[in-house]
């Protein structure tokens, strides 16, 4: 790369263009693979999972972030099951809300509250961050549109229905700081 010249560059950067323009449909066709198969032990899809919880925020009124946030909060199982969370953070970051990739990136740790104890782990874990802005945000999204997601009989939206909100949150511009709104910390809900 260190011989490369500014022409190189300027190539290779014209030619990603196409590549990067696709990155929704990226997006939706490995949430449709989380369709295909599940984690054994459970009785939805990683990918009925996701519905539900996008299901959840949207009937709760939130705000496009918060919709595709849940929607694919756990689109890093597959390719990482021990850091999912981080995973999934860094799918969605360049593209939402500072607060939604922070929730993200914590919820598995928030998570632990539910079913920590039973591994021996520590359900409370997620005290260390107890004094961080988004600690509250990250418990509610928790409690409200993740753990209860795990129902075989709700009545999720289809994968169809959040697939223009996919694309237009992923159609933004990298790292917008009018988008990222660093440090700002919005509610769940309107």
């Amino acid at each position: 790369m260190k011989d490369g010249t500014a022409e190189d560059y300027a190539l290779l950067a014209e030619l990603e263009k196409p590549f990067i323009a696709t990155t929704a449909e990226r997006v939706l066709a490995e949430l449709a693979r989380h369709g295909e198969a599940t984690l054994e032990g459970y009785r939805i899809t990683r990918l009925e999972h996701g519905l539900q919880a996008a299901t959840r925020a949207e009937r709760d009124g939130a705000d496009l972030d918060w919709i595709v946030g849940a929607l694919l909060h756990d689109i890093g199982d597959g390719l990482a099951p021990q850091n999912h969370d981080r995973f999934s953070a860094e799918v969605i970051r360049p593209f939402v809300r500072w607060d939604v990739a922070w929730v993200v990136e914590h919820h598995g740790i928030f998570q632990m509250l539910y079913y920590g104890h039973h591994y021996g782990w520590d359900r409370n874990a997620r005290e260390r961050f107890r004094d961080h802005p988004c600690f509250d945000a990250c418990a509610e999204f928790c409690e409200r549109w993740d753990q209860s997601s795990f129902d075989p009989d709700y009545d999720s939206l289809p994968l169809d229905h959040f697939a223009p909100m996919v694309r237009e949150v992923f159609g933004r511009k990298a790292y917008d700081p009018a988008v990222i709104c660093e440090g700002e910390v919005t509610t769940l809900t309107v």
